[in-house]
């Protein structure tokens, strides 16, 4: 009888250890668009922990997640639907500072972005329609002076726009009026 339960007990510490109670993104391989678990073609479905958490359904997340770089800081909070980037989002660099919040609709930007470079200074405020940079535009130097202002339609430069050099004065090769992109009047 000893015997026995020492090989039930060896049996059954093998196969949960083996089985697991929780997979990381590192127990996963991603593959034409689609989450499997290593060395199977089946479409993984199940929660994820550790660094990234969240939860995988036929093989694409789903739901909210929050990922983390790996030195602990916040990586990007937001959630997905069907695989793609659905509502509003929130994006940090590693240094803990943010990067950018907006908004995506079907993996798509959609509405008002604001992005900031890597030492916390405002970079870019921005709109989007489907994808595309759509409406206001503004654009900051490092130094914290204005670039560039304008709007674009359907992703190019339209209507009137004012491009700054570093020091603040007019950039006269890019100030002017733009038609589908292309300069049309200064």
């Amino acid at each position: 009888m000893n015997k026995t339960l020492i090989t039930f007990y060896t049996v059954l510490f093998c196969l949960t250890s083996s089985v697991g109670w929780s997979l990381t993104m590192k127990d996963l391989e991603y593959r034409d668009g689609f989450h499997y678990k290593k060395f199977t073609d089946v479409p993984f479905t199940g929660k994820i922990d550790g660094q990234f958490n969240g939860l995988i359904e036929n093989g694409k997340r789903e739901g909210s997640w929050v990922v983390f770089h790996q030195n602990g800081y916040l990586y990007f909070k937001g959630d997905y639907k069907n695989g793609e980037e659905e509502g509003s989002w929130i994006k940090y660099f590693d240094n803990g500072l943010l990067y950018f919040k907006g908004d995506y609709k079907n993996g798509k930007e959609e509405g008002y972005w604001v992005t900031y470079d890597y030492d916390g200074k405002l970079q870019y405020i921005t709109n989007h329609k489907n994808g595309k940079l759509e409406g206001s535009w503004v654009r900051y130097w490092r130094n914290g002076k204005l670039l560039s202002k304008g709007n674009f339609k359907n992703n190019m430069r339209e209507g009137s726009w004012d491009d700054y050099n570093k020091d603040g004065t007019i950039n006269k090769e890019e100030t002017g009026t733009y038609k589908d992109g292309v300069k049309i009047s200064d």
